[in-house]
């Protein structure tokens, strides 16, 4: 694969911390990567705000188009969302595609959407994206020949007019509302069957999909890339007493993520907030791990899921030093490619349900085979034995408080009272 040559451009401002903006530059140069960049140069400018016509100072700009000759770049990023007229002042200034930070994720989005629903959010956020924005990029788009940026739409719809983007994104907005019907009666179906859910969620590459994988024996895709995983993937997993649930993989979260990214895809996110349990898989090897973790929580507020139960997952345990202190409890320390310690993940998953769960100890007959299957299927069973002198069986276990069988364990401990 050829890559296009990237510079950088980004402001620190007075109010953000040298940590913050060293991580976003990190991030923003590992996005180049798997969008399909190289990045040449960085270019970094302190100010007290973004400069409100050109981002960088003028005198910065003029620094710029220099490198940009040096390092042969064919396109440059810069690290904050960009206004209208800043993005048509630079594409000026500079004579070539310029792009922020928010539509290099949505471009990353465009080309690893798998199912429609996926293609369809992601077309919708970049399009909501680009509308304001169509007058300062027309010039450059009236010489693209494809490249970072440019997946999507298309350079055909965006040099459109406003009123043709304006009647897609209608349309997309109503076909969007009918795959989050179906996704909702789905939902539905699977709490009325009692169905425990359990979403896997975390910053980007993480190693959640490397986890998903090895305790669903799936092959989802597995890079180190930001953004492996896109639309969100369910699979059956068994406990180890035999308890059914189901598992997604989801998409990662990353710090100043799009507003319009997080709308577009709030149906698929809402996979997180009917979870029963979420597993937050951070990875302990990265310095800047606390940030990400803390970026994690912050977006599960948005979604209105940080009241959940959450078993945090310290991931990456084999690549640790030691004197690693977990921050968030309850927790778990372990790496993804360990049987051992997949093992006791699913352990600790089944402790904090019965933790949480009711102790129940109920006999029913031979004849009641129903609720028999429900309580295997639905309920953590820690001891089955069938009773000769009773001709029944006795089951000991824990069962959610919220199940319908409760009712059926009650009566039968007031009745034996």
């Amino acid at each position: 694969m050829t890559r296009e040559n990237v510079l950088i451009i980004a402001v620190k401002k007075a109010n953000e911390t040298e940590h913050h903006f060293e991580t976003s530059l990190d991030e923003l140069q590992s996005l180049s990567h798997t969008a399909g960049g190289k990045v040449q140069k960085v270019v970094t400018q302190n100010r007290i705000q973004i400069h409100p016509v050109t981002y960088v100072g003028e005198g910065k700009v003029e620094e710029i188009n220099v490198f940009i000759d040096e390092y042969d770049i064919d396109l440059v990023i810069a690290n904050d969302e960009l206004s209208p007229a800043q993005l048509r002042n630079l594409n000026d200034h500079f004579g070539l595609r310029v792009i922020d930070r928010s539509q290099l994720i949505l471009d990353i989005f465009a080309a690893r959407a798998k199912t429609k629903e996926g293609q369809l959010q992601v077309e919708l956020a970049q399009l909501e994206y680009m509308l304001p924005r169509l007058h300062g990029m027309g010039l450059v788009l009236s010489r693209l020949g494809g490249g970072i940026g440019t997946r999507g739409p298309g350079e055909t719809k965006l040099e459109s007019d406003q009123r043709h983007i304006r009647r897609r994104i209608d349309d997309i907005k109503r076909r969007l509302k009918d795959v989050v019907k179906q996704r909702e009666q789905y939902r539905k179906r699977r709490k009325i069957n009692q169905v425990f859910q359990i979403a896997i969620i975390g910053y980007t590459n993480a190693g959640k999909s490397t986890i998903f994988n090895r305790l669903t024996d799936e092959s989802a895709l597995e890079e180190d890339l930001l953004f492996a995983t896109l639309d969100p993937l369910t699979r059956k997993i068994n406990l180890p007493s035999g308890f059914e649930c189901l598992m997604t993989d989801t998409v990662g979260f990353l710090q100043d993520l799009p507003t319009s990214l997080i709308a577009s895809f709030k149906s698929t996110l809402e996979e997180v907030a009917e979870a029963d349990l979420l597993l937050h898989v951070v990875d302990a090897s990265n310095e800047g791990y606390e940030q990400q973790q803390a970026t994690v929580l912050s977006i599960l507020k948005e979604l209105d899921a940080h009241q959940l139960p959450t078993l945090t997952v310290y991931n990456k345990h084999d690549l640790l030093e030691d004197g690693f202190f977990p921050s968030l409890h309850p927790n778990i320390v372990m790496s993804a490619y360990s049987e051992n310690d997949r093992t006791a993940l699913l352990h600790k998953i089944e402790t904090l349900m019965k933790d949480a769960w009711e102790p129940y100890f109920i006999s029913l007959n031979p004849d009641e085979g129903r609720a028999l299957n429900e309580l295997d299927m639905q309920s953590i069973v820690t001891k089955k034995i069938y009773n000769e002198e009773t001709n029944q069986y006795d089951l000991e276990g824990f069962i959610s408080p919220t199940h319908p069988l409760q009712n059926r364990v009650k009566e039968q401990i007031d009745t034996d009272d």
